[in-house]
């Protein structure tokens, strides 16, 4: 080895190897992506693209709700459309509104459900310790009631308080 090449580089040398690295890496960047004006087309044709795949998805979307019936009658979701002032006569988007509805109320009865599991098993825990095993307790493990609470909890999930007036306490 000579005096010269030390085995250990020096700070001056890793410095002007890491100035010439950033300027090989912003060379080798500038030519792989080009100029600024180059990816605009192919991203506009991608985004094109992806454009029209929603458009078709929501198409056939569509095209399912003219055989779909919603839970919710459609003279219910009229009343109910009129009296806010919501006019339109597609019965596609009247259905689509009827299943946005629908699905609404499924989350609060299923997010209910929830809170009532897990207020039995909470409760069941501490009481049935010492009541004796028989076939009516393996009813009520299987039963799980709804209350006003469990609907109360779940509602103020979404924005939405529900309570029993006073009197019924």
């Amino acid at each position: 080895m000579s005096a010269q090449q030390s085995p250990v580089p020096s700070s001056t040398s890793v410095a002007a190897n890491a100035s010439t690295s950033q300027e090989t890496q912003a060379t080798f960047s500038g030519a792989v992506a080009g100029p600024s004006t180059t990816p605009a087309p192919a991203q506009q044709t991608r985004q094109e693209a992806e454009a029209a795949r929603n458009d078709r998805t929501l198409a056939d979307f569509l095209l399912m709700l003219d055989e779909y019936e919603p839970l919710i009658p459609s003279e219910i979701a009229d009343y109910y459309l009129q009296r806010v002032g919501f006019e339109c006569e597609d019965v596609r988007l009247k259905r689509l509104l009827s299943l946005a509805a629908q699905k609404f109320v499924s989350d609060i009865a299923a997010d209910a459900y929830q809170h009532a599991r897990i207020r039995t098993n909470a409760a069941g825990g501490r009481a049935r310790t010492n009541q004796p095993l028989g076939p009516g307790l393996i009813k009520d493990k299987t039963r799980t009631t709804l209350t006003m609470d469990d609907l109360s909890a779940a509602l103020a999930e979404y924005g939405i308080h529900a309570r029993k007036p006073d009197f019924y306490l």
